[in-house]
């Protein structure tokens, strides 16, 4: 019996950093989009280079244990190098891995992560193996048992699998985190309401929640009447439509500009935790699992739950690879105990 099981992808990411590298900026009437560009027919010089093991079922696997969770992870991987690369990286860990599926006629995922000087990636996926997950890979005794399960973003074929596995868990009482995905969100929201249902935690980031629920926060208020306000009615809105059920926890975050929950009484804001940006590949994932922890540190308390979360998502963007500046408990509250400034606010309904 395991404390937490988590489900999601596998990748062997491999980070490639330029400084031919080029961010464009596009304006039209109502949108603005940014691009990452090299010289087109160039030979272009790498400065930095690195391979490291990602996917949200082992960055997420591997954050659950660093907190001290008895942990096992449910991915699909290939019988390949890249699927040595992935095993080899829990040598070390102390992960169950007996739930894992290995098919020797797929290829294990593997990513081409494209690093800006600004620190955010554009990503090459091959989702290989991580589109492949059924029903009857799953080892749904493992998930009755465990106390938590939690859902990374799937993709492709695997997410028709969403709905049995948060049904089952729920079902049999086991605490279910769901950290939304485009690929689910893309199918509509009568589909991932479903899902949502039976989620105890729900975490989107805002582009995710504008998606699923079809409200977009309206740019030409946003900075003037509602500016003095540090939750959007818009991003109000989405957490209303969101909230299914009355015992749910919805989180949204907001890149740089911090992030927002809502429990039915309150609404809370916790600023992001300033530090260093290496690679902000991981950083959802480190945020979200660590939320997911720490609820059950601070015996519920969600205002410093999103603290713990944003501490460890800095850590983990301070270096390259998805899982490299994961935190401990005692080392996030060390944190805390040392910034005595930094906290979050409760917003009334």
């Amino acid at each position: 019996m395991c404390d937490v099981i988590t489900i999601g992808s596998a990748t062997m990411d491999v980070f490639v950093e330029s400084d031919d590298a080029n961010i464009v900026s596009v304006y039209t009437k109502n949108k603005k989009s940014e691009f990452m560009s090299y010289p087109y027919g160039a030979k272009v010089e790498i400065i930095d280079f690195a391979s490291n093991v990602g996917g949200g079922g082992v960055n997420t696997a591997m954050n659950f244990n660093n907190l001290g969770f008895k942990t096992s992870a449910i991915f699909k991987i290939g019988d390949d190098i890249y699927s040595e690369g992935v095993l080899e990286s829990f040598k070390d860990k102390n992960v169950d891995l007996s739930n894992i599926i290995q098919d020797p006629k797929i290829s294990t995922g593997f990513s081409i992560i494209l690093v800006s000087f600004q620190g955010d990636r554009t990503v090459l996926a091959h989702r290989g193996a991580n589109a492949k997950i059924k029903k009857s890979d799953i080892n749904f005794d493992a998930i009755k048992n465990a106390k938590l399960l939690y859902i990374a973003p799937m993709n492709g074929d695997s997410t028709k699998v969403l709905d049995d596995i948060a049904t089952f868990a729920h079902e049999n009482n086991v605490y279910v985190c769901f950290n939304a995905g485009s690929s689910s969100i893309k199918k509509g929201f009568n589909y991932l309401k479903k899902i949502l249902a039976n989620a105890n935690i729900v975490v989107m980031n805002k582009e995710e929640a504008s998606l699923a629920t079809q409200i977009q926060v309206r740019p030409d208020t946003s900075k003037e009447k509602f500016s003095e306000e540090l939750i959007h009615p818009d991003v109000k809105e989405m957490f209303q439509k969101l909230k299914i059920r009355d015992y749910q926890v919805i989180v949204i975050t907001d890149g740089n500009k911090g992030a927002y929950a809502y429990d039915g009484k309150h609404y809370y804001y916790c600023p992001v935790f300033e530090g260093p940006v290496v690679s902000t590949l991981g950083a959802g994932d480190a945020f979200a699992s660590t939320f997911c922890a720490a609820l059950g540190r601070t015996n519920k308390d969600i205002g410093k739950s999103l603290m713990y979360a944003s501490i460890n998502s800095a850590g983990v963007v301070s270096a390259f690879g998805a899982t490299q500046g994961l935190k401990t408990f005692d080392e996030i509250e060390n944190t805390i105990t040392e910034n005595p400034n930094y906290t979050f606010t409760i917003i009334e309904k």
